[in-house]
């Protein structure tokens, strides 16, 4: 990594520097955060015969009840990596759920069975209720139009790795910032550190959730309608696509679905060492021009989603009997 993280005394976790369950990036201070990126940092250089030794003898369980890809896989290869085995539900038509058992019923059944329990959710806040009633860690790998706090740490570590720090960065998030976990998380986070600037772009009727701007005034906020006004300033463009299942509406997401590209011509008017990031899949939102030049950075972004989840799962340990 370009820069240094030491890991320090952390907030929210044991005194053994473990953390209990990972619900949202509000939940985590400054220190949580760096001491995730450190255990990413560290678990990326260690021989594979002794990484496999963490968590030998232990189960996951991953509980996908909403689509995922990168997710889904880099946990279940994360955990993998660690010496875990793993069980899986991707597929609720085929649970009991489907029969009418009750999401918490589902939970408290995976609670019996694995040591610690990924989830992903449609419903805002599912996995806070999980947390509630489960003893067993409870990971959030996306609930609805909420949160995705490890895809918000391993876009942390990706910018880290890339420019050594953090603190003084001017970030634009572009598309969907009204449904987008993604940014929604990034914003708390982001917050935590110093002297970070934030551009947000987005279609008229897709901005910002007034209440999350709200609670991350230590952030210098900017926003506009106009994608190409504040490209010249931005370190980094965080695009994201226009979320078509969150929409109630399917007119409403006609009128937005193809709003804004990001091509090698918006690049270039941009300060030179931009990089751009995406949580993918994405859409139409960036050019394919964009991958062959070096400003393209969401390959590695996703695959940072190994080590970053290997961490997590790493730090997890059972501290909330």
């Amino acid at each position: 990594m370009k820069g240094h993280l030491a890991a320090k005394p952390v907030k929210k976790a044991n005194s053994n520097h473990f953390l209990s369950d990972v619900i949202s990036i509000s939940d985590f201070s400054r220190q949580t955060i760096e001491l995730v990126l450190t255990q990413a940092a560290k678990l990326e250089k260690m021989p594979r015969e002794k990484k496999a030794k963490i968590l030998q003898n232990k189960l996951v369980a991953t509980l996908f009840l909403e689509p995922s890809t990168r997710t889904r896989l880099s946990f279940e290869s994360a955990a993998q990596n660690l010496g875990a085995k793993v069980v899986s539900l991707s597929e609720p038509q085929t649970s009991s759920l489907s029969k009418g058992e009750s999401f918490s019923d589902t939970i408290k059944m995976a609670n019996g069975y694995a040591d610690i329990i990924v989830v992903r959710h449609s419903f805002d806040g599912a996995a806070r209720r999980a947390a509630e009633v489960c003893t067993k860690p409870i990971v959030n790998a996306g609930d609805g139009a909420n949160q995705h706090p490890s895809q918000t740490l391993l876009d942390l570590y990706t910018i880290y790795k890339e420019f050594g720090k953090i603190d003084g960065l001017k970030i634009m998030m572009a598309g969907d910032l009204k449904y987008g976990r993604t940014v929604h998380s990034l914003m708390y986070a982001l917050s935590h550190f110093k002297d970070v600037t934030v551009y947000l772009y987005s279609p008229v009727g897709l901005e910002m959730p007034k209440y999350i701007i709200e609670e991350t005034k230590n952030l210098k906020i900017h926003q506009t309608n106009n994608l190409e006004k504040f490209i010249p300033n931005v370190d980094i463009i965080y695009a994201t696509r226009i979320q078509k299942e969150r929409f109630p509406d399917e007119l409403e997401y006609q009128k937005v679905k193809n709003a804004y590209v990001i091509t090698n011509e918006l690049i270039s008017k941009a300060k030179k060492g931009v990089k751009i990031m995406h949580p993918l899949p994405r859409i139409t939102e960036i050019a394919q021009e964009v991958d062959s030049t070096p400003a393209a950075l969401y390959f590695t972004q996703a695959a940072n989603g190994i080590p970053v989840r290997e961490a997590i799962l790493s730090l997890l340990q059972d501290v909330k009997k």
